[in-house]
């Protein structure tokens, strides 16, 4: 069993909002360390009044020292919608700190820090001029007005000495997924985002991605397809009914598990069986009828969720979260799905927990599978392992706390890989006022 975590608590969460803002699956990432320092970014409001929300980011010098938070308070958030998450990035190459934020459908919104912030913390003083105002476009590509004119679920994902930079355009059940590249610029401080072009199109669908994983120069994929069901006004410039959870393009449309990857940093992509099936820079992108990418064929209607997680081992292996029904007699079961290094799938039902809301994978510094799981009906987490030595067959409950309302765990993938140290980001309520907050939970391996 893993001792129970050291508990810090990051500040109060908008707890009042129907839709959760801090802690939702597809937040890549929310915390992450870099440098020998642990950063992380949420919403709050400020003192005194519950609306508006504030993007607060906080950073705190490893292994203990104490958290340091600045608040962009030239930004209000006010819609209350749970795609509208908060992301960050750092790149290794500058030590610029990247932020891209509040979008359903909407205009990029993005700021970044000045050069060398994360590679000499300690020389900057945390505060939010340090920060570009909010932007409307990304550095380097003021050419893209109309494509990043309606983007949902940024991610960053640091590339070596860069960053790379994911987003979907469309709705759902009809969309397509881009990536660029953020590169440091020469000693004259230039420094810009390239455009590498469509990774995955959907075709009366859309591909939800559980991650994006760069692991031993190789940079790995696994998602989801949502078909798309016509509905009168799917093509009026304002229609909504596809941003409701329940409306008519749901996670009921959801199928199969696909899988691609990429030797050259997203600019070209390859099936399991290593056979090339895009090349960005002639236009080309992972199509539905890209032969070789389905991992797991899964019917519409299986329970299948979008996003959930992802994570790669040091040999190679590919893990996957979700869930799906088959076998299940109709309950639809967290389910863990393993590429070999070798190629080959499988599939296992989980142990000690029911599916609720979206769970989260991590890699021990042993190849060791850590699954972080909330409960389905208690404000209640389970953390399990999965042992390389085992092939990751067997799930063992290793630590389980009350007192954690429904929320999608987050992880410090980069801590756990160096330290040895699971640092979880999530939301915990206090028993006796029910006050709750934003925090981070730290397990020793």
């Amino acid at each position: 069993m893993l001792a129970n975590p050291s508990i810090s608590v990051l500040g109060p969460d908008p707890a009042h909002r129907r839709c959760v803002l801090n802690g939702n699956a597809f937040q890549q990432d929310a915390i992450q360390s870099f440098n020998g320092w642990q950063y992380a970014c949420f919403y709050a409001s400020l003192p005194g009044a519950a609306e508006p929300l504030y993007i607060h980011i906080s950073r705190r010098k490893l292994p203990r020292g104490p958290w340091e938070t600045l608040v962009f308070d030239d930004y209000p958030q006010t819609t209350d919608d749970g795609h509208n998450t908060v992301q960050l990035g750092i790149c290794p190459g500058d030590g610029t700190i990247h932020l891209s934020y509040d979008h359903h459908c909407d205009r990029v919104r993005y700021r970044h820090s000045q050069a060398g912030v994360a590679l000499t913390p300690e020389a900057f003083s945390w505060e939010a001029s340090l920060f570009t105002p909010t932007l409307a476009h990304l550095p380097g590509l003021s050419d893209q007005d109309e494509l990043l004119g309606y983007i949902t679920y940024p991610r960053f994902v640091q590339l070596g000495t860069n960053l790379l930079f994911s987003f979907r355009t469309g709705k759902a059940g009809l969309g397509d997924d881009h990536l660029c590249v953020y590169a440091p610029g020469p000693a004259d401080g230039s420094y810009g985002y390239t455009l590498l072009g469509t990774n995955l199109k959907g075709v009366e669908n859309n591909p939800y991605i559980h991650g994006l994983d760069y692991r031993n120069a190789r940079l790995y994929t696994t998602w989801v397809y949502r078909a798309f069901v016509w509905y009168p006004g799917w093509d009026d410039p304002q229609d909504t009914k596809h941003k409701a959870q329940a409306g008519p393009n749901s996670g009921a449309n959801n199928h199969d598990i696909c899988f691609a990857y990429s030797d050259d940093e997203g600019r070209t992509w390859r099936n399991g069986a290593g056979e090339a099936i895009a090349d960005l820079a002639r236009g080309q992108s992972v199509l539905p009828s890209s032969p070789g990418i389905t991992a797991f064929a899964i019917p519409k209607g299986s329970g299948l969720a979008n996003q959930e997680a992802q994570a790669v081992d040091r040999a190679g292996g590919v893990h996957v979260l979700n869930r799906d029904c088959a076998g299940q007699g109709g309950e639809a079961r967290w389910k863990h799905y393993y590429r070999s290094p070798e190629g080959t799938w499988s599939q296992h039902a989980l142990p000690h927990v029911k599916a609720g809301k979206r769970g989260r994978l991590a890699v021990g510094s042993n190849d060791d599978l850590y699954l972080i799981l909330p409960d389905s009906s208690a404000p209640r987490l389970t953390i399990l392992r999965a042992r390389r030595d085992t092939g990751y067959a067997g799930y063992e409950l290793v630590w389980q706390g009350e007192g954690f309302p429904a929320t999608e765990p987050l992880v410090d993938t980069t801590r756990l890989d160096d330290d040895g140290v699971l640092s979880v980001f999530t939301r915990a309520q206090a028993a006796t006022s029910g006050k709750v907050d934003v925090v981070v939970l730290d397990f020793q391996i």
